[in-house]
């Protein structure tokens, strides 16, 4: 199995067979017809995760900063420089609103999403959030090579990202129906824990 910093999803869609064993007699899309969010703080594995449940799953994918960047022809950095953090965050809500015409999505979103409550109340009323977590010494790992990280222009350091994931923690845990670790799993793990914890708790929710 390949570490979720480094995933070729094209050679391993197969190889989640224990999974597809334990959901045989389940249509997975139709029992996940809801939308399912995945929030955490930048570098987490969002994407990484996304792009790899949608195939396991069959179900569409969406990352919403790269449809926010195709609709502004900017990316998020040059947003940010031009319009400040506030109009990214109308971007977020706009794209979300637009989500619930969708169903059966996953969704990867900006580590800030969470900071607007309006985001959080359109993806409650739409599917299910999973919070992504990882220490801030993983996330240091993942993203020191970034250029694409406006929130951590001039801060690329362990103790700023400390600092910024405890001011938004309550945020991304309030928020959250399930929350997955990523630290030391490959991309198949996030995603068999994801599934499974979405199986327990599905009639609960």
């Amino acid at each position: 199995m390949k570490n979720i910093d480094n995933v070729k999803f094209q050679d391993e869609k197969n190889t989640f067979k224990d999974v597809k064993e334990d959901s045989k007699d389940i249509n997975i899309k139709n029992r996940f017809s809801y939308n399912i969010f995945l929030i955490g703080f930048m570098g987490v594995g969002k994407t990484t995760v996304s792009s790899f449940l949608s195939s396991l799953m069959n179900m569409k994918e969406i990352d919403i900063d790269n449809h926010i960047e195709a609709v502004e022809n900017m990316t998020v950095s040059e947003i940010f420089n031009k319009f400040g953090e506030k109009y990214f965050r109308d971007c977020e809500t706009r794209t979300l609103i637009e989500l619930k015409e969708k169903q059966s999505m996953i969704v990867s979103c900006g580590g800030g999403i969470v900071l607007k409550e309006e985001n959080i109340n359109l993806m409650r009323t739409q599917g299910k959030i999973i919070l992504l977590t990882a220490s801030p010494e993983t996330i240091f790992e993942r993203v020191r090579y970034s250029t694409d990280r406006p929130i951590l222009n001039n801060n690329m350091n362990i103790e700023f990202i400390s600092s910024l994931m405890e001011k938004r923690r309550e945020k991304y845990l309030s928020a959250a129906d399930l929350i997955v670790d990523t630290n030391d799993k490959s991309v198949e793990k996030v995603c068999e824990d994801i599934i499974k914890e979405l199986n327990k708790h599905n009639n609960s929710f």
